[in-house]
């Protein structure tokens, strides 16, 4: 993990410095503005009409005075401290900056999480049982249809139709909770707020929606026809007994793992589905980032997502060894 941990933020480091158009430049640009200057003489001369002295302590306040491989070896030390540095582009830490975020984001991790895998598996299940029958053809049409769909394009389709007043008013068009949501009571704000959340959610599950149901399925497939599901009928056990108690756990191994994935929420973001609902959050915030040459916001993003993918990995691993005694990594 940590050869690839350094290996990740050494590329991404290296690539972002050299981009052009960083946060020196950008302030350069402010003050030549500021002075009167235009385009066309920006165009010209890249420090026309600001002093060196001012470009040299620009670049000492942003650390660009030093090599790329010195300033990625104290962002190395700066981190081992959780210090994140300070946001350009807001001027706060950058750990504030991200943690203003999280709330946003890690709720529609966590709910879609929790209903995706509470709705995919005994879907999978009933879909393995009946599989060949109408229903399982339906349901298979139907949900390769939904994972086809980009979630722009699904986005605008909800609001139009069930937001905007063309044709329905189910639901607010976006934004997290109403107007007058200090106003309501316990129940009221929780009802507000699910309110709110039900066709981004929509976006935000559709894909994986489909591909965990479709494994489900594969892999009770695999498992019922193995010899050890046809003794367990010729015994005489209940059908349920011999589906849920002795098919599904095997079944399951393959979806089991994919939950060392779950530390991904703390970091689930969509950059379609938060500007089509207007949902400040991770997503937005990363997109925003780059665009603005925020460097120490970017990197502390590539911090956190390379790290929980790398742990949910590892946890992965050892879910694996847990659900199957067979796997030994020893």
């Amino acid at each position: 993990m940590i050869p690839t941990f350094i290996g990740i933020t050494l590329m991404c480091f290296v690539i972002i410095n050299l981009a052009p158009g960083g946060p020196v430049e950008q302030k350069l640009q402010q003050i030549r503005f500021g002075s009167g200057g235009d385009s066309a003489a920006d165009s010209g001369s890249k420090t026309s009409g600001v002093n060196e002295e001012v470009i040299e302590a620009l670049k000492a306040q942003y650390g660009f005075d030093k090599p790329v491989a010195e300033r990625y070896w104290i962002w190395l030390k700066n981190i081992s401290r959780l210090d994140f540095g300070e946001s350009f582009t807001y001027g706060e830490p950058v750990i504030e900056v991200i943690s203003s975020k999280f709330p946003v984001s890690l709720q529609f991790g966590i709910v879609s999480l929790i209903l995706t895998y509470l709705v995919c598996i005994p879907l999978g299940v009933k879909k393995a049982l009946t599989a060949g029958q109408a229903f399982d053809r339906i349901s298979g049409l139907l949900l390769y249809f939904a994972y086809s769909i980009p979630p722009l394009v699904l986005g605008i389709f909800l609001i139009v139709v069930f937001a905007g007043s063309s044709y329905l008013s189910w639901f607010p068009i976006g934004g997290l909770y109403s107007d007058n949501y200090a106003d309501l009571s316990f129940i009221g704000k929780f009802a507000d707020r699910a309110h709110h959340f039900v066709l981004p959610l929509i976006c935000y599950m559709i894909g994986g929606f489909t591909e965990l149901t479709l494994l489900t399925r594969n892999s009770m497939l695999d498992i019922i026809k193995s010899d050890y599901i046809r003794t367990a009928r010729a015994k005489g056990l209940h059908e349920r007994a011999v589906v849920f108690k002795h098919a599904l756990r095997n079944a399951l191994i393959p979806v089991a793992t994919g939950l060392g994935g779950f530390l991904g929420v703390f970091l689930t973001g969509s950059l379609i589905v938060e500007t089509i609902f207007n949902l400040d959050g991770i997503g937005l915030l990363s997109y925003s980032s780059i665009l603005s040459r925020d460097y120490n916001v970017v990197m502390g993003m590539i911090f956190l997502s390379s790290s929980a993918l790398m742990l949910g990995n590892l946890i992965s691993d050892l879910i694996y060894v847990l659900v199957d005694p067979r796997i030994n990594f020893k």
